[in-house]
């Protein structure tokens, strides 16, 4: 009976647990189609200003016109911007962000960390959690974006960061996050932010577009490549903000389902114990009886 007691509370245990986890999964979907379409209708438009800035920042490097913003010199400060999450329970999502921000310290800027010139800027506790007991530089954290993951918060940021590169705080400017492909894949993502690339990733340099730019250069440079900035790193948090939810809605559904196999396994195995023990009983009052008998 004691072995029976035992199975009954694990399976009251599991079936605790597939509530939890079917509850974290639909409230995660919820949130997941929401956050989606907000990703789907801005990547259009992110994607066509980026490429306009690339190329007006091609044709600036060729001319007399000083683009703050592609300033283009050897990486001797980094900072490195980790997107990660503030909550766990999502697979590998936030472990992978943290294994390649590691990767790219020890081996990419190697001597930067040694010489205490690499510092840090997390989005999200899991990665402020990690790296505050690493020995590296970290500016203040920025975990309450998420609370309220909106282009004017997230624009607070920006503008910080883009400051810190124009004054010469730094000389190069990464991030590193998850990007949304769907519900259950996330593309782990390492980009640079600063300086303004001149060149698309993975092409060769081209002749840029012949564009008529008004009201002039100049002007662009103040209004276009900020704004375009801006909206690539809203971009990039918000993709890391819906993978989340993606990746936990798929952990949730793993587990859910672990959860109704693992009560259905015990459910036979409480089923065979029980029918044993009454076996056991019968069998005993048969041999009582008989011996009476006898």
């Amino acid at each position: 009976m004691a072995n029976l007691k035992a199975i009954r509370i694990r399976i009251t245990s599991f079936k605790s647990t597939r509530q939890i986890t079917s509850a974290m999964k639909m409230v995660s979907a919820a949130k997941l189609r929401k956050a989606q379409d907000k990703i789907v209708r801005l990547r259009p438009y992110a994607n066509k200003l980026h490429e306009l800035l690339v190329d007006l920042s091609q044709s600036l490097s060729d001319s007399e016109v000083e683009n703050i913003y592609g300033r283009v010199s050897p990486p001797e400060k980094v900072l490195i911007i980790v997107v990660t999450s503030n909550r766990g329970l999502c697979g590998a999502f936030n472990t992978n962000v943290i294994n390649e921000t590691r990767r790219v310290i020890t081996e990419k800027y190697a001597d930067q960390f040694r010489m205490g010139n690499l510092t840090l800027l997390t989005i999200g506790k899991k990665g402020f959690d990690y790296f505050r007991k690493q020995k590296v530089t970290m500016l203040p954290d920025q975990n309450n974006l998420f609370n309220d993951l909106t282009f004017e918060n997230v624009n607070l940021v920006a503008e910080q960061i883009m400051k810190s590169f124009t004054s010469l705080e730094f000389d190069r400017v990464e991030l590193i996050y998850n990007q949304f492909k769907n519900a259950a894949v996330q593309n782990l993502t390492n980009e640079v932010f600063l300086p303004v690339e001149t060149v698309p990733s993975g092409k060769s340099k081209t002749v840029p577009t012949d564009y008529i730019y008004e009201p002039g250069k100049e002007e662009i440079i103040k209004e276009l490549i900020p704004k375009s900035l801006k909206i690539q790193f809203y971009k990039a948090v918000l993709d890391s903000f819906v993978a989340e939810h993606g990746a936990r809605m798929t952990a949730m559904h793993k587990a859910t389902d672990n959860a109704t196999v693992l009560i259905r396994e015990l459910t036979l195995q409480y089923n065979k114990a029980r029918q044993a023990a009454i076996t056991n009983q019968i069998l005993e009052v048969v041999s009582g009886a008989e011996a009476l008998r006898g």
